[in-house]
């Protein structure tokens, strides 16, 4: 597949997907994290731009800690449920032999888990 067919997936995700690469610069944002991010925040070309330019220093630390953990070999990190009731978790992207490629943000929509403790999709309401 070419790029475009990999952006147009992302794009048909409703939930704002910011992938950052080993070096924290921003590298892909979906068309919903756009909307987020440049419509809704006012943030504009933050692509190539480094994810630390639009954190405070605590935010900062933080980021670090989560992207040691991830090189460290964990898949995906819960961070909070924010205050429109998404759950936040970081996820790493890594290649076919496993090395970390970078790490987004997964935002899904209630508190819950989307998927229960057997690994089967959890009821929605």
């Amino acid at each position: 597949m070419d790029s475009e067919t990999y952006a147009a997936i992302l794009d048909s995700i409703d939930s704002p997907i910011v992938f950052v690469d080993n070096d924290h610069i921003i590298r892909h944002l979906n068309k919903a994290a756009k909307i987020r991010y440049y419509e809704k925040r006012g943030y504009s070309d933050l692509i190539g731009k480094s994810l630390f330019d639009c954190h405070n220093s605590a935010s900062k630390d933080s980021i670090k800690r989560i992207h040691d953990r991830l090189l460290a070999g964990e898949t995906a990190i819960f961070l909070k449920v924010n205050k429109d009731q998404e759950r936040i978790t970081v996820v790493g992207v890594r290649s076919a032999t496993g090395q970390l490629l970078g790490y987004y943000e997964r935002f899904e929509k209630g508190t819950e888990p989307t998927v229960g403790g057997d690994g089967k999709p959890a009821p929605q309401p």
